[in-house]
């Protein structure tokens, strides 16, 4: 469980990690960023929402995982509710990484319905991430 303020209102919201719908504000129930750490007893059931989920497999070492935060940030508050951002610490859930075969950090994977529908290998500027998410989620179910 997070805490998010919501853009909207600036009420303070609990945000959990896996929920069956997508979160909203409890004051003025305008959709909150979905952004959310994985912690080994919620990564699997956090694989799973109504909306996409952004997986941002990272490590704080990592100089070009720390660049790619702030954007994702932007984009999860841009895209509240229709996007999830799930943080997957490398080095906290190296089963993760080895599940989806990464081998280079960060690494953004775009799942729906529990399945990796594109990837993304290494930091990239916020239009290059909103362009290939436009393209990704716009094409049709695989």
């Amino acid at each position: 469980m997070s805490v998010a303020p919501c853009p909207a209102c600036g009420q303070r919201n609990r945000v959990p990690v896996a929920a069956t719908g997508s979160p909203v504000c409890a004051k003025c129930k305008q959709p909150l960023p979905w952004l959310v750490e994985a912690t080994a007893d919620t990564v699997d059931a956090a694989l799973h929402a109504k909306v996409p989920v952004l997986v941002d497999l990272w490590a704080p070492w990592c100089g070009p995982c720390r660049m790619v935060a702030p954007i994702l940030e932007q984009i999860a508050a841009e895209r509240a509710g229709r996007l999830k951002v799930l943080k997957v610490n490398v080095d906290e859930l190296p089963q993760v990484s080895a599940r989806y075969r990464v081998q280079g950090i960060p690494t953004l994977l775009l799942v729906e319905d529990g399945r990796e529908v594109a990837r993304q290998v290494g930091a990239a500027p916020k239009a290059a991430l909103t362009r290939w998410l436009d393209e990704h989620l716009a094409a049709p179910a695989h």
